[in-house]
């Protein structure tokens, strides 16, 4: 249990921070920045990792969860329940994040993640997919891999997620997770293409997993 409630913490605190910071920035126009919103979600998820990483791996994200999965580094039972909580982390934080927000919540539908003007369904779950690949390579080289260089992993992991979502906030919002969308699209009841943030991240993090562990890795 102490696992996937640690599953549940992280992920609230991640998807509070990322779309928190969203709707700071519009109720402050702009002022934030993408660059200050895509480095406030790095440092809340560098931050989980190291609090929370040794107790259970420190996923935060259904994707991250499917990839490891899929490569054999976690149990089918085990996956379904890590999913579970982040999902129920991803919505707490929505939730109390409609009390926080009130007058901007409505209008930007708690931060949920959207494909901006001109990007087609299809093109954002290319974009998504790619994001993500590069995001669960990090992983596992930084993190899973036994030859990474100790200590830095969290950081490192962090920063890519930074500098990824500054590539993919202009298109996607770059979530990378499907966690992060699934919160505030409950709550706010915004399913607009929701299906973009689960399909490309489980794509990108599976291809990923499966590269690294059988192509990268001599294990």
């Amino acid at each position: 249990m102490q696992k996937y409630l640690a599953e549940a913490i992280g992920t609230f605190v991640l998807v509070f921070i990322a779309a928190g910071v969203n709707l700071a920035n519009w109720k402050m126009g702009g002022s934030i920045g993408i660059f200050g919103i895509a480095s406030a979600t790095g440092i809340a998820l560098a931050s989980m990792i190291y609090a929370f990483g040794h107790i259970s791996g420190g996923h935060f994200n259904p994707a991250v969860t499917i990839s490891f999965w899929a490569t054999g580094l976690i149990k089918s039972v085990q996956a379904v329940f890590y999913v579970i909580a982040q999902l129920a982390g991803s919505v707490v934080a929505a939730i109390l994040l409609k009390a926080i927000f009130v007058g901007v919540s409505p209008q930007y539908f708690l931060a949920d993640t959207t494909l901006t003007s001109g990007v087609t369904p299809g093109m954002g779950i290319l974009v998504e997919a790619i994001l993500t690949f590069i995001f669960l390579l990090t992983i596992y080289g930084a993190l899973v891999d036994k030859k990474a260089v100790p200590g830095f992993g969290g950081l490192m992991v962090g920063a890519v997620l930074a500098a990824l979502i500054m590539v993919g906030g202009s298109l996607t919002m770059g979530a990378l997770n499907p966690a992060r969308s699934f919160g505030p699209a409950l709550v706010s009841s915004h399913w607009a293409v929701h299906y973009v943030y689960w399909v490309g991240p489980v794509i990108g993090a599976v291809v990923a997993g499966f590269m690294y562990r059988f192509g990268l890795s001599k294990k």
